[in-house]
């Protein structure tokens, strides 16, 4: 048996869900553009571990949404997630946040959803899944233009985009292969069946070297110099 916390932060969603053998006990979420995460997370956790009366000394392991995604989301759920694991001596799961992501479609064979999670001007952060889910394609950072997915455009039947980097695409794309998920973001509850994959496998982190996936420097933005 194996009860695993699951925390997601690494968009506008506050999330964090407790699973038992990868099915879901309890959920709490919150999506909002003001980003209270560090304020949330910690009052989330206890909600849903009182919800389904367990207490932190009953979790097997942490699962972390990994990136990429916001800055100071990942750096907010990451170290909660590896300061619990020190402190209850269990270990640290990560979670990839754009599969996490894709498995709230459904697909059909010959289908395959890109999520995609908004980053700066007209740049997505981007993988492509087959219908079982695999990874078809590197996770990048994605310039849209009119000549983006053009090649998984061309050879599947439907192509679901998913995520807060849909509507940039809607935007920008014209095909009729192409399908819209505009107000999806990254949830704790399809963490729960992926997270149990990996700690059946035994595919943990180190928790003392473990570090989000950012995919891109974090931009630092420099203050004017008065003159």
């Amino acid at each position: 048996m194996a009860i695993i916390l699951n925390i997601e932060t690494a968009t506008t969603n506050c999330s964090v869900s407790v699973a038992k053998d990868g099915k879901m006990l309890a959920l709490k979420e919150f999506n909002s553009a003001s980003f209270s995460h560090a304020e949330q997370l910690h009052i989330f956790i206890e909600e849903v571990l009182q919800n389904a009366s367990l207490s932190i000394t009953d979790i097997n392991a942490i699962a972390v949404s990994k990136g990429p995604g916001s800055y100071t989301g990942l750096r907010i759920g990451v170290s909660a997630a590896k300061g619990l694991c020190f402190s209850l001596d269990i270990p640290l799961i990560s979670v990839a946040t754009l599969s996490s992501l894709a498995h709230q479609t459904k697909l059909k064979k010959n289908e395959v959803v890109v999520a995609v999670l908004d980053a700066r001007r007209m740049e997505v952060y981007s993988a492509v899944y087959d219908a079982d889910y695999n990874q078809v394609t590197q996770t990048e950072a994605k310039i849209i233009d009119e000549t983006s997915y053009e090649d998984v455009l061309s050879t599947y039947n439907k192509v679901h985009f998913i995520g807060s980097g849909a509507a940039k695409i809607k935007d920008t794309l014209q095909s009729n292969k192409a399908v819209y998920i505009l107000d999806a973001v990254p949830s704790a509850k399809e963490m729960c069946a992926l997270s149990f994959v990996k700690f059946t496998n035994v595919a943990l982190e180190d928790v003392a070297y473990f570090e989000p996936y950012y995919l891109k420097n974090f931009m630092l933005q420099k203050p004017k110099s008065k003159k």
